[in-house]
């Protein structure tokens, strides 16, 4: 097998790229407020959650708004996989309280959060009316992000996820108004999170890379990030997991993040996430360990298409897979991928997360309306993404 580098070839199409300002780099929180005033801040809007407002990072940021003149207000009524009748309260409290530019601190739930609660101020309505690509028709207020893990890419991307309560399952929002303007990752951020919060948002960020680069949306510029966001993961999430004090882990982590949301912001993703969506929206579980479980069995799936993708993604992941066959060397990835989810924590089947075969219909008939799936790079029916599942139960 050989494969050749990543570059724009002559005649190919048009490629628009989307990336707010990105601020990187360790104590980088210290700019919030700078960040903050640059974009019109009085009164920002800070969305958090209890977590984060008792490791002390949400008092951190606090302080450095203050520090540039702003009166910043909170709120923090945010749950994980955050429910649509939360962002209407937040919604209603940011109109109460005056708030201008929006601030997000935390996973990428509070991330979500912030963003529907943009959409909703500029647009009016129910956050639910918003599903789809491109139904933000209207502007929104200045987003400010800032993750608190290394791996949702919430931060930097055009995607904002809600759980519809009343029918339990996972809607998408897509659109270039929902990319922030600004992304602000301070590495430090990471040494609080729960072991289990790293190895499923570091799940998250692998398959984010991996769907991005075999998306039928994938183009050069996504690509170069979504091969070196799965390098690094590849090279830090165990460690990170399991020392979870190692600065140069969480440095590795905290840009594998940014360069995966930057991969699929643009990239989009695939089968993977669109039956994510739908297992997290009926049982309330953490996104990046269903996709840890989902990931392998999609990479089968897709191999009969596009192995010599994943071939080129296992090789940047340091697999010996380059004399293989690109069918083979895919099956070796797939391996890889989920004896590395293993080796974080993460199961190995749906089953243990409590799916059941009897949710597989259900699951597989909303999967099917999902966004992502528009960009799978094989075709899926309602049938294929049942056997999937039942694959992986």
């Amino acid at each position: 097998m050989t494969t050749t580098a990543v570059v724009p070839l002559p005649g190919s199409p048009l490629v628009k790229f989307q990336v707010p300002e990105v601020v990187f780099g360790l104590s980088s929180l210290a700019e919030a407020g700078f960040c903050a005033a640059r974009l019109g801040a009085r009164r920002p809007f800070v969305v958090t959650d209890p977590g984060l407002i008792e490791s002390g990072w949400v008092a951190e940021l606090v302080e450095h708004l203050r520090d540039a003149g702003l009166e910043p207000v909170i709120w923090h009524d945010v749950t994980p996989n955050p429910k649509d009748h939360e962002i209407g309260r937040g919604h209603e409290r940011y109109r109460e309280t005056g708030g201008d530019v929006i601030v997000g601190i935390g996973g990428g739930s509070c991330l979500d959060a912030a963003k529907a609660i943009a959409i909703l101020s500029g647009n009016g309505g129910e956050i639910l009316d918003y599903a789809g690509v491109d139904q933000v028709t209207r502007p929104i207020p200045p987003l400010l992000m800032i993750p608190s893990t290394a791996g949702t890419g919430s931060d930097v991307s055009q995607f904002c996820i809600v759980t519809d309560t009343a029918h339990a399952v996972k809607v998408t929002i897509m659109g270039r108004a929902v990319v922030p303007d600004i992304s602000l990752t301070d590495p430090r951020l990471l040494a609080t999170m729960p072991i289990e919060l790293a190895a499923a948002t570091g799940l998250d960020a692998l398959t984010h890379a991996v769907e991005s680069y075999v998306s039928l949306g994938h183009n050069p510029l996504a690509d170069g990030h979504a091969l070196s966001a799965a390098r690094l993961v590849g090279a830090a999430l165990r460690t990170a997991v399991e020392q979870p004090g190692d600065t140069d882990a969480q440095l590795l982590m905290a840009q594998a993040s940014l360069e995966a949301g930057l991969a699929f912001s643009n990239a989009i993703l695939g089968a993977t996430h669109a039956m994510s969506h739908q297992v997290g929206g009926l049982l309330d579980l953490p996104h990046g360990v269903i996709n840890g479980v989902l990931l392998p069995h999609v990479i089968r799936f897709n191999a009969e298409v596009v192995p010599e993708r994943f071939a080129t993604i296992a090789a940047a992941m340091g697999l010996d897979v380059r004399e293989l066959p690109c069918d083979v060397a895919a099956e070796v990835f797939a391996e890889y991928v989920g004896e590395l989810a293993e080796s974080v924590g993460a199961p190995r089947r749906l089953g243990e997360l409590g799916v059941r075969s009897a949710d597989i219909e259900r699951l597989a008939a909303t999967a099917t309306a999902d966004a992502c799936l528009a960009t799978n790079p094989r075709a899926a029916s309602e049938s294929d993404i049942a056997t999937i599942f039942a694959a992986a139960l």
